[in-house]
């Protein structure tokens, strides 16, 4: 099978590589399309790949190309993992929102909306383009903001893109770990938007283990959403969070954090991927090395600004292992060989949550085997989830319908109802500013 990673030079694609060589089942990838509008990272990404490559039998071909078209034909399946604007961008996301006062988080904010203001014209045209070039194949969605992209081009292709996270996979993990549970036999009851979810029940055997957890104070306090949001908090609440809802719960706290810090997220990451890039284009340097030296530096760093305003600490030593390759991995398993599994994807709402139309995409536990992935039946969220749920599901629709109208005024909208920005008058102000740091966004008018 073929399998085309849009976005091919990114950091992360030797972890989607890595489980394709551990993979050794029938119907397996057999040849990897790297495609990325940038060759310099391109050739980096590719010396990565060959080293992981050494000395493994039967390896996937690898083959690299700018050309969108060429990439896309043929493909059985694509995975975009796309950046709009590089790192670059997401710092000035970052900048222009702090510098009104709110968060500049690439999805969460109005950081997330400026990303996706600038994303989803992409993401469309990528619709398109596969549903002209390989219409049979099945895309899988990772670009940021994975919820809002997936439903942009879920428009144009159905049901055929799915979107992955890691953030449900690993919370999942954390409970079941706390909890002394295989991660592999419990089933997590996870319900809501990507990046705004709760671990509502995590069932082994057909026995809920949760309450057990949010009864133990001590217990609760010794992982990192735990220490993150705080034992009283999450009794409060009966679930367990997805870590970006820190942003929501401390926002003020979180916002302070990040003004205060030396370098946001995104400046960070920009700064140590050029490092990476420039260093791995040295012959006589390991790529391989190299890539893992910095990705361990990444990891250790995620959300710090978060953990330190929280006094959550450093983060654990199995967190800092990698999960939407393994996502991606099982997804493409199930399509392609029939592997009937339970996965929590980013799929089109159906009438799974009550609150949303048909159409509106979630993220929540599916049955995924050869014909696609289907939302499993859940019950209702509870009146605060519900709410922030669609609150946040008509910010997204907002920003779909300047993306497609090229509306200003429909950008100022989706800002102005967002929960974390306080003010029309600062959506204004965030228009006007990203619009002045990014070209992507001349289409505004």
């Amino acid at each position: 099978m073929r399998l085309t990673i849009l976005g091919g030079g990114g950091f992360r694609v030797p972890l989607v590589y890595g489980a394709l060589l551990g993979d050794r089942g029938e119907r397996r990838v057999s040849e990897v399309v790297l495609h990325d509008l940038d060759a310099d990272r391109l050739t980096a990404v590719t010396r990565v790949l060959a080293e992981q490559a050494a000395g493994v039998p039967d390896a996937p071909r690898v083959t690299a190309t700018t050309d969108l078209d060429e990439a896309l034909t043929g493909a059985d399946f694509v995975f975009s993992a796309i950046r709009v604007g590089g790192l670059a961008g997401r710092a000035d996301d970052e900048r222009v929102a702090l510098a009104e006062g709110v968060l500049g988080q690439e999805t969460v904010g109005a950081g997330g909306i400026a990303y996706g203001l600038r994303t989803v014209p992409v993401a469309v045209d990528i619709a398109r383009r596969v549903a002209r070039l390989a219409p049979d194949a099945w895309v899988i969605n990772f670009t940021n903001p994975a919820g809002l992209v997936t439903e942009a081009m879920s428009r144009h292709l159905g049901d055929r893109v799915i979107g992955i996270c890691d953030s449900p996979v690993g919370l999942g993990r954390r409970v079941a770990r706390v909890l002394g549970a295989d991660p592999r036999e419990a089933f997590v009851d996870y319900v809501g938007l990507n990046h705004l979810g709760w671990v509502r029940a995590l069932r082994v055997a057909g026995r809920d283990e949760l309450p057990r957890l949010l009864a133990d104070p001590a217990l609760l306090g010794s992982f990192e959403e735990g220490r993150l949001f705080g034992p009283d908090w999450l009794r409060s609440l009966g679930a367990i969070p997805n870590e970006y809802l820190h942003y929501y719960y401390f926002n003020r706290e979180a916002v302070h954090a990040y003004r205060q810090a030396e370098r946001t997220r995104g400046a960070f990451l920009r700064d140590q991927q050029a490092g990476f890039y420039a260093e791995a284009r040295d012959p006589g340097v390991s790529a391989l090395e190299l890539w893992q030296r910095t990705r361990a530096e990444r990891e250790a760093t995620y959300m710090a600004e978060n953990r330190e305003a929280a006094g959550a600490g450093e983060r654990e030593a199995e967190d800092l292992s990698g999960g939407y390759e393994e996502v991606a991995l099982a997804l493409m398993r199930a399509v392609a060989r029939g592997e009937r599994t339970t996965l929590i994807l980013n799929v089109r709402n159906g009438s799974t949550l009550a609150a949303l139309d048909a159409d509106a995409v979630i993220e929540v536990p599916c049955l995924v085997d050869a014909s696609g992935a289907r939302p499993l039946a859940t019950a209702p969220l509870p009146d605060h989830a519900t709410g922030l749920v669609c609150s946040v599901k008509a910010v997204e629709r907002e920003i779909l319908a300047a993306a497609e109208s090229g509306s200003r005024a429909r950008a100022v909208t989706a800002f102005a109802l967002h929960p974390l920005v306080d003010s029309v008058n600062v959506a204004h102000r965030l228009v006007d500013g990203y619009t002045a740091v990014h070209p992507g966004l001349a289409y505004l008018r």
